[in-house]
């Protein structure tokens, strides 16, 4: 039973990452400010203890007797492919040393920490001295995997295996080439009215609203929850446990509800895999030592993307739902009509929020990250030059002149947990999204569905063909099995440009 025994050290592992997931979404959510400290110490004792179980012996040892029980095995037996997947991941993670992954894991909480309150007090210089100490270590986690040709390559491939800088860079141009003539001619269009958007919208009924949906969607319940937090997120404990947050103001109604369906997305696709993933290597990152059933930060981002945009900025979606959002907003929605709403949700308004962009600017805010990201990993750009380079790169990818670090360099998570590599997987999210979207409305009955408000057709064939999968399937398998071809960001220009038309017309 050498394989059983592999499936249960893994099994293991996997219920150590889910309880330091778990603490992570405290530390987020729940956590009081004085908790911090201890809270960094926790989680770097387990992601040490989930770090040398990895590596082990015991893994070892279990993984060589289940080869030998398998060496009669078909090459197709989905065993193989667990053994080969964890190998590969054990690999990557046997290269860095310990010593850095436990401090770093005690770095992002208090670096965490440490963010919030910089942000909320428009303050770097109290953030920098984190940040810089969480950049070296980045720099030393590549320089131990190793492998690419920029320094930036092995920490995008963390999140998306097989990317590197060059390909990234093709893709980018490609983009830009084709969304900055589109961005001009919405821009240059008559605007939207807004205004309706910007009244006083009680949080409460926001929720309501937002979550009345995305249950329709498919977002369940009864194995998730809503909580709010100061940047958005989704994070799993298994299938059975998938927990979403947003960020709501009571000015601005899609912020909060936008950022509550594209969460939601995320959230299906973890509480879509297969029971039989559970707590094992397809649901289980050994290199980040993260629990997540998403085969990659990409595709994951093509799920929470296709939801919030691809369905709920749609025109049709609109019509059929502005009666429910109307009657959550009656007074602040008095003489107002659905292509109103549809309009204004789309409207082209370069801006400094990520997470609140249009489709159009959204990965011109992408490319800005990723540029500053590899001249932070190369050496070329310095953690003090930051707000600098920031607010030039904002001036020329969007003509905005940043006002100050909150909106500016201070407005994303992601560094203070070291999750440098993993911006672009939203462009490829975006892309991946559209390539999905386009195959899955050659189903008749998801484009009657989407037509008449029914998503289940849509959830039902995302769970066949992408969630049940879980991490047995990569990126680049799940696109050649559902779209016979690989990555293809036409089918997302495609997209863009038939909305821009159509907003335009």
């Amino acid at each position: 039973m050498s394989y059983a025994r592999f499936q249960t050290e893994i099994a293991r592992i996997n219920d150590i990452i889910c309880a330091i997931n778990l603490l992570a979404w405290d530390s987020r959510t729940m956590m009081p400010p004085g908790g911090v400290d201890a809270r960094g110490h926790q989680v770097a004792t387990l992601t040490a203890l989930a770090r040398d179980m990895a590596t082990g012996d015991s893994l070892r040892r279990a993984m060589d007797g289940a080869r030998e029980e398998l060496a009669q095995a078909p090459k197709g037996d989905i065993r193989l492919r667990a053994l080969a997947q964890a190998e590969a991941e054990i690999g990557i993670l046997s290269r860095i040393p310990a010593r850095i992954i436990e401090d770093m894991a005690g770095l992002k909480t208090r670096a965490h920490s440490a963010w919030v309150a910089a942000r909320a007090a428009n303050d770097f210089a109290g953030f920098a001295p984190l940040l810089d100490r969480m950049m070296a270590m980045q720099r030393e986690v590549s320089a131990a995997i190793g492998g690419g040709a920029h320094p930036y390559d092995p920490m995008v491939g963390q999140f998306e295996p097989g990317m590197t800088l060059a390909e990234l860079r093709g893709l980018y141009d490609r983009l830009k080439t084709a969304l900055v003539p589109l961005i001009q001619r919405a821009t240059a269009a008559p605007q939207p009215r807004v205004d309706f958007l910007t009244q006083d919208f009680a949080i409460a009924q926001q929720k309501a609203f937002g979550l009345k949906i995305a249950q329709r969607m498919g977002y369940d319940l009864q194995r998730g929850r809503l909580d709010d937090t100061v940047h958005p997120f989704e994070i799993s404990f298994t299938r059975d446990d998938v927990r979403i947050t947003s960020r709501f103001r009571e000015a601005w109604a899609p912020g909060g509800i936008f950022a509550l369906w594209h969460e939601a997305g995320h959230g299906m696709y973890e509480q879509g895999v297969d029971p039989v993933h559970t707590r094992t290597i397809f649901t289980t990152d050994l290199v980040n030592l993260y629990g997540v059933a998403g085969a990659s930060f990409g595709m994951h981002e093509s799920q929470s993307r296709m939801w919030e945009n691809r369905v709920g900025r749609s025109q049709r979606f609109w019509e059929l739902h502005f009666g429910e959002f109307r009657d959550h907003f009656p007074d602040q929605l008095r003489g107002v009509e659905a292509t109103d709403v549809w309009r204004a949700v789309n409207r082209v308004n370069p801006g400094f929020i990520r997470v609140e962009a249009d489709e159009l600017t959204y990965d011109m805010h992408i490319i800005l990250r990723s540029e500053i990201e590899a001249a932070l990993m190369a050496g070329d750009l310095a953690v003090a030059d930051l707000p600098a380079a920031w607010a030039e790169k904002m001036r020329d990818y969007l003509g905005l002149e940043v006002p100050n670090d909150t909106l500016g360099v201070l407005q994303d998570v992601h560094w203070s947990h070291g999750y440098v590599g993993s911006f672009p997987t939203y462009t490829l999210g975006n892309i991946m999204s559209s390539q999905l979207f386009a195959r899955a409305q050659q189903v008749p009955g998801i484009v009657a569905g989407l037509q008449a408000g029914d998503y289940g057709p849509l959830h039902g064939w995302l769970t066949e063909n992408v969630y049940r999968h879980g991490r047995s399937s990569s990126p680049q398998e799940t696109l050649q099995r559902v779209t016979s071809g690989g990555l293809d960001p036409a089918p997302y220009i495609a997209d863009l440009t038939a909305k821009v038309l159509a907003l335009t017309a």
